[in-house]
This record gives C-alpha cells, sequence and structure tokens, in this order.
C-alpha cells in the first residue's frame, strides 16, 4: 500500500450533508486567498474543521437480538428512570434512559440502536440551552422516533444544544432500520437520548466514552443485575 492510500485509509469521508457548507468554506476561502491572504488561511482551517465535523466513518455492529447500541458518539452524561416525552406515546411511567452529550468535535451521524420499524416519529420545537443539563430533553427543540423491535419499543430523542440549530433526519414513519443504520444527524453539537424497556440495565457508566454503533448501552435479554464500574 502506498503512501497516498495509506492516508485514505485513516480518513473518514464527508457525509453528504456536509457538502454545502464545505463548498461554501473552499469558495469564501479562495476568494479571501486572493484579496487578504491571513483572513483567506483562517478561511480555510474553518473548512478542514467543516469537513472533520461532518465526517462518516465505517462503524462495525455487534448484532444480537437484545443488544442496543449506542445512537450516537460521545459522553454518556445521564443514566436513570425518565418520563419518556409525551408526543411519543410511550406512556407516563419513568423509563431507563441512557443520554449520549455530542460536542463539536464528535461524529454527528446517529445511527439505529437496534433493529426495528419507525412506527412514530414526532418533533417538538423549543429552547437551545446546554444539551447536556437534566432539564434541556424537556425544555430543547427535539425531533423523537419509536422503534418498534422484537424486544419491545425503544425511544430515540434526537436534541438540539446551545450551539445546534438543525436536526436532520433521513428516515420516515413505516421504515424499517438495521442495528447500526445511519438515521439522522443533528449540527453543531447536541445529544440523543434512548428509552429503553422497563427493568432494562445499562451496561455503560456515566463519563464513559460512546461510539455509535459499535458500544453497547444495554441488553434487553440478558435477566444479569447492572454491572458496577471501576475508573482508572
Amino acid at each position: 500500500m502506498s503512501v497516498i492510500d495509506s492516508i485514505r485509509s485513516g480518513l473518514a469521508p464527508v457525509h453528504r450533508e456536509g457538502y454545502p457548507f464545505v463548498l461554501i468554506g473552499a469558495a469564501v476561502s479562495a476568494v479571501l486567498l486572493w484579496l487578504v491572504p491571513p483572513l483567506g488561511w483562517i478561511c480555510v482551517l474553518i473548512t478542514i474543521w467543516i469537513c472533520y465535523f461532518f465526517r462518516d466513518p465505517e462503524r462495525v455492529t455487534p448484532i444480537r437480538d437484545g443488544l442496543v447500541v449506542s445512537p450516537a458518539d460521545g459522553r454518556i452524561c445521564l443514566i436513570g428512570p425518565a418520563l419518556p416525552p409525551p408526543e411519543l406515546g410511550l406512556g407516563d411511567v419513568p423509563l431507563p434512559r441512557v443520554c449520549i452529550f455530542m460536542n463539536v468535535f464528535d461524529v454527528h451521524v446517529n445511527r439505529a440502536p437496534l433493529a426495528g420499524r419507525i412506527t412514530r416519529i414526532a418533533y417538538r420545537p423549543g429552547k437551545f440551552l446546554s444539551a447536556d443539563l437534566d432539564k434541556a430533553s424537556e425544555d430543547n427543540e427535539r425531533s423523537g422516533m419509536v422503534l418498534d423491535t422484537a424486544i419491545g419499543e425503544i425511544g430515540v430523542v434526537q436534541i438540539a444544544g446551545l450551539v445546534a440549530r438543525r436536526i436532520v433526519s433521513f428516515v420516515r414513519e413505516g421504515d424499517s432500520l438495521s442495528p447500526g443504520e445511519r438515521f439522522g444527524l443533528i449540527r453543531f453539537g447536541s445529544r440523543v437520548d434512548v428509552y429503553l424497556p422497563p427493568g432494562t440495565h445499562a451496561l455503560v457508566a456515566e463519563g464513559q466514552r460512546a461510539i455509535a454503533g459499535e458500544t453497547v448501552l444495554a441488553d434487553i435479554a440478558a435477566t444479569a443485575p447492572a454491572p458496577t464500574f471501576r475508573v482508572d
């Protein structure tokens, strides 16, 4: 393998949602490099960062009935029972919830936590508070979907953040998703919450880093108690 091939294999492709931003950045960079070179080089760096933000790396998803993988890259910020958003129709009883906070340096392409058919998609306008706050799940702009799976219904909610201003969905009600399949994207900092069936124990800890499509959040089919964790 040549040096160039080695470099290419280590670079993640840019998701199509990022193409307009990359093209605008490149055009502005070209103009400024001609007129005001110092500003042009700053714009070049910003364009490179845009490419980095919209990267869409391949993922290897573990597949087995009951395994729930992370829908987002980021830090596990909250774990515990919480009322699901009323627009999802998942009832008025608190469900086990795992929240993943994405900063502006994380991959922002979201993936299905397990196989299922989308029975509901619901959008709710709201505020743009910092997405790692607990109240963000109630007050912030969000888009949620319900997956009907072989194990039960799962709620997945994309939440806009302090910087995020756009939640992009790639799917519609009635679509079927495979584990790890791309279903949406949130631009520039955000959060994704997963609502699990009653009695489900999380297999991750708060503060842990998650990788979309790869990190196992829970095993719905397992009957073992919740694990303990050690931080080194």
